[in-house]
């Protein structure tokens, strides 16, 4: 009979035989927590190899996401599509199995980690949307949401200030289902960790509210096995499972030390270790029998066989909660959307009201939640600031899992924790049955910058809202007007940036996001914004990211603008005008879709034959110059803004129509 160690020897062998192959890589982590994978893995989790999306599957999530080899060698183990062809190919261009997990590239990988600490906040937005969803769906005796987030963190997770964040949540939440296995080995990059991080950490997870399973052995497998069973049966606490492990156990001359963290272990030590570990066959050679002792197909499809049969009882009794399920895992908008979204879009042209785009936000958010069940929204203490909670929002409560159920919760409040609600929904959409979205102030998008980034390279549907978008923020300063923020994410590849002129635009933003598939940064105003005119052709452009706003015959020049400064714009259209200066007015709110558009519609919105281009935009200048060219200028904000009252801001660095008509005076 195979035994647990042979079986998590395999583990070993695969991580440290694919790194040496490659040239590089982190066996240490792997070879350290192959135990604890195997009792995981083969003893609790819920998985289906043939069907890695099966919804009511367990979650795991390995934070620690330089030790790849882990979870490449456990989906292979288990029979998921991933073959020993794809683990000699670890670490190349194209294959199943790059350095660090990424989501989309390998059946059974649920989140991209490698940033520490981000798996862990993405596994509480996993656990947290696992909540929610029982609470809306789940029936009597027919749960058919109810499965487990498993995460593997390390030292380094555990340092990471976002692990501070998501944590101190998951256990405010009550988060029961998620437990987290830490890799407790004393080592980093560095070595000794010793030196830099002496937390108790056990006393910090009592003080967020968890459960603390401590002192476990990480390579003892019944140890592990009855800590597991210890988190499973806390079901109104979180469990934090602290594993003493050696980094690279069992490698002769370098298990405990940084030599095993981040490089390959040699031939003579990986010989040292076949050795030791009386693993007697050749690289990238698994014997039949320990296949067949890892191998999950069987058991992963009766475990969604079960499932199947408990939902079609389900989709009997409940048929309308049944459709509404499967439509929102499915992510298929509701039947009225389009109709809904074109009535409001014409109601809010017609009212013609100057607001502040983040209060048009806001009353946008309150018409799609009313047929948009899924939308969930929150935000980092801000929320009467970002205009995010709405009036008949259901803010979650955290109860003990298994409270009485057909509560329908769409907000979430994060407190002051941006990078930690932002991974955090990151975790949400990765689950799926939500669209999240989140909200702060646009300057303090940096302390969430890595978790956007996150989201972009995932491509995950996850809405950021960004309000009080530059110096007209006013009072509060340089530290809270933005100023390279909306470069940056623009620069940002496949995130989708809008900052609306108007509650017009606010409407087709919110469409936009709504409808994409990937991520989107929403950017509205404090103050408020004079609502334009538009013809019906220009209400049906605002979608393709830019249009002619204001147009005169043969106009010489073009005038781009978005957000607060259109206004400005078409203000100095006015002054051109009377002063016979033909000066077209374009309103780009998203420059990555209007980049989108065919080339015929670029050019008939900034024809290449019109040199003379000036860019108006509150926030660094050096974006638009790719949009004005050599001849062209921009009115832009090359420094940090100042405190005072907002326009008394925006006419000190110069954002005025007379400025502007002057700029294009000049250029022609």
């Amino acid at each position: 009979m195979t035994t647990r160690r042979e079986k998590a020897n395999a583990i070993r062998a695969l991580s440290m035989d694919a790194v040496q192959k490659a040239g590089s890589g982190h066996p240490g982590a792997p070879m350290g927590m192959a135990d604890i994978a195997e009792v995981l893995w083969t003893d609790f989790l819920i998985h289906n190899p043939a069907n890695p999306r099966w919804f009511n599957r367990d979650r795991f999530v390995l934070s620690n996401g330089h030790g790849s080899m882990l979870i490449y060698s456990l989906l292979h183990l288990t029979g998921y599509d991933v073959s020993i062809d794809d683990i000699r190919d670890f670490r190349q261009l194209g294959s199943k199995t790059p350095g660090h997990p990424e989501y989309g590239d390998t059946p059974g990988v649920e989140t991209t980690t490698g940033p520490l600490g981000q798996g862990l906040a993405n596994a509480v937005g996993m656990a947290l949307a696992e909540r929610i969803l029982a609470e809306r769906f789940n029936r009597e005796q027919l749960e058919v949401v109810d499965h487990y987030t498993y995460v593997f963190v390390g030292d380094g997770c555990l340092m990471e200030g976002v692990s501070h964040e998501a944590a101190s949540l998951a256990g405010t939440w009550k988060l029961g289902k998620l437990i987290c296995l830490y890799d407790d080995n004393g080592i980093s990059i560095d070595g000794e960790v010793s030196g830099w991080f002496t937390d108790d950490t056990v006393a910090r997870f009592n003080a967020y509210g968890w459960h603390v399973v401590r002192d476990v052995d990480g390579h003892d497998g019944e140890a592990i096995r009855a800590a597991l069973e210890s988190a499973r049966q806390e079901d109104s606490r979180p469990t934090l499972i602290c594993c003493k492990t050696e980094i690279g156990f069992g490698a002769p001359g370098k298990a405990g030390t940084a030599a095993a963290h981040g490089s390959p272990l040699g031939n003579d030590e990986i010989s040292g270790t076949r050795e030791r570990l009386a693993w007697s066959h050749e690289p990238f050679q698994i014997p039949q029998d320990i296949y067949d002792a890892w191998d999950c197909r069987r058991s992963g499809a009766e475990h969604e066989s079960r499932w199947q049969q408990q939902f079609a009882e389900y989709r009997h009794r409940f048929p309308e909660a049944a459709a509404e399920f499967e439509r929102t895992l499915a992510g298929e908008l509701p039947a009225q959307w389009g109709q809904v979204m074109d009535e409001l879009l014409r109601k809010t042209s017609d009212e013609g009201a100057a607001i502040a785009s983040r209060n048009a936000s806001g009353a946008v958010i309150a018409a799609m939640a009313s047929i948009l069940p899924e939308l969930i929204g929150g935000s980092a203490d801000l929320s009467g600031s970002n205009s995010t909670q709405w009036p008949d929002a259901r803010t979650f409560s955290a109860r003990p899992a298994g409270s009485a159920g057909g509560n329908h919760f769409n907000y979430i409040n994060y407190g002051v924790r941006e990078f930690g609600m932002t991974a955090i929904a990151n975790g949400i959409a990765l689950h799926g049955g939500f669209i999240p979205f989140t909200g702060t102030f646009l300057t303090f998008m940096e302390y969430a910058r890595n978790a956007v980034r996150m989201a972009s390279l995932m491509g995950i549907h996850n809405i950021m809202v960004y309000t009080h978008d530059s110096i007209g923020q006013g009072e509060d300063g340089p530290t809270h007007q933005p100023v390279e923020q909306l470069a940056n994410l623009r620069y940002t590849p496949d995130l989708s940036t809008w900052r609306p002129c108007d509650s017009v635009e606010t409407v087709v933003a919110w469409r936009s996001a709504v409808e994409r598939s990937g991520p989107t940064a929403l950017v509205f105003s404090r103050q408020a914004l004079t609502c334009q005119s538009r013809t019906d052709e220009q209400l049906e452009n605002i979608a393709r990211g830019g249009y002619v706003l204001k147009d005169p015959d043969n106009p010489v020049a073009i005038i781009i603008a978005t957000g607060s400064e259109v206004g400005i714009a078409v203000e100095a259209f006015e002054q051109l005008s009377s002063a016979g200066v033909a000066a077209r007015v374009v309103s780009m709110p998203s420059a990555d879709v209007f980049e989108a558009q065919p080339q015929t519609y670029r050019d008939q919105v900034l024809p290449p034959g019109i040199r003379c281009r000036l860019a108006v935009e509150a926030a660094h200048p050096d974006y638009w110059r790719k949009w004005v060219g050599l001849d062209g200028d921009v009115v832009g904000l090359p420094t940090f803004g100042a405190s005072g009252p907002g326009a008394a801001v925006f006419e000190h660095f110069g954002f005025t129509a007379d400025r502007v008509a002057d700029a294009v005076r000049r250029m022609i």
